[in-house]
């Protein structure tokens, strides 16, 4: 999908290994304040109903189906060098799968268990999850930075299937952390999972989900997006929207919705 942007070989080896690169300050100053001025207007405006395409979660502030609401979404999604890291992970043939927003909410107690996204393991074609953590606060140990096992990408086992207790600190975990405008590239069959925000200020970011194009989308995106943000999208964006796949259409039609914690 990328033919011009290559990243290099230590990127690769990390995202091979480790199962999650971080790029420092990748994004500018400039977007980062569109970023997050754009979405604390949605959290401000929709108040209750704010990602109500999607599941609840504790103590979490969430906005699903983005792309439908700004260019300023629809231009991330397709950034060259996150989607170099993501065709490394799952190859050529992939698609955006959501791109939601995350806040965790002050002086909370709620830790994410750890899990892999959408529930799914690699299979014989490979891996089929990646998923890219966009920094919009700073990520600290205190308030609510993502936590992971690396290297359990290669494991080829559910956390919840082998662990007594997937909320429960793990031996081998770190948290990955950053100030904000950093963002992290992880092979999201690594097993993550959010903490709890100590802190007394939320702690915002943003998720930009993809999958190989032989899964459904967490988020069916033909039927979010609105006909007229159909309509002006490039050929390119049509595409990684998997908005003229009839595959997609079968698939995503039916099990969309999947989360790797939540509740179905």
């Amino acid at each position: 999908m990328n033919d011009q942007i290559r990243i290099s070989e230590p990127e690769r080896r990390q995202l091979d290994e480790d199962g999650f690169l971080v790029l420092r300050d990748f994004v500018e100053p400039e977007l980062l304040i569109k970023l997050r001025l754009r979405i604390n207007y949605l959290f401000a405006r929709l108040g209750d109903e704010a990602g109500a395409e999607f599941k609840k979660e504790p103590q979490t502030d969430r906005l699903a189906n983005l792309v439908d609401d700004d260019e300023v979404f629809r231009e991330v999604i397709a950034m060259p060098r996150l989607l170099a890291c993501v065709e490394h992970v799952l190859g050529p043939e992939f698609k955006l799968s959501s791109l939601n927003a995350r806040s965790a909410r002050p002086n909370s107690d709620w830790v994410q268990p750890l899990h892999c996204d959408m529930g799914a393991l690699p299979d014989e074609k490979g891996h089929s999850v990646c998923n890219i953590v966009w920094m919009l606060d700073d990520f600290t140990d205190e308030n609510g930075a993502t936590r992971c096992i690396p290297g359990s990408h290669h494991r080829g086992r559910l956390p919840q299937d082998v662990l007594s207790d997937p909320i429960a600190q793990h031996p081998e975990e770190i948290l990955i952390t950053g100030r904000a405008g950093t963002v992290a590239v992880m092979n999201a069959h690594l097993w993550h999972g959010g903490t709890a925000n100590r802190t007394d200020q939320p702690r915002l970011a943003m998720h930009s989900f993809y999958c190989r194009r032989d899964l459904p989308q967490q988020q069916y995106q033909k039927r979010l997006l609105r006909p007229e943000v159909q309509e002006n999208l490039s050929p390119y964006l049509r595409r990684l929207l998997a908005l003229d796949d009839p595959l997609n259409d079968e698939l995503s039609s039916r099990f969309s919705g999947r989360s790797g914690f939540l509740q179905q």
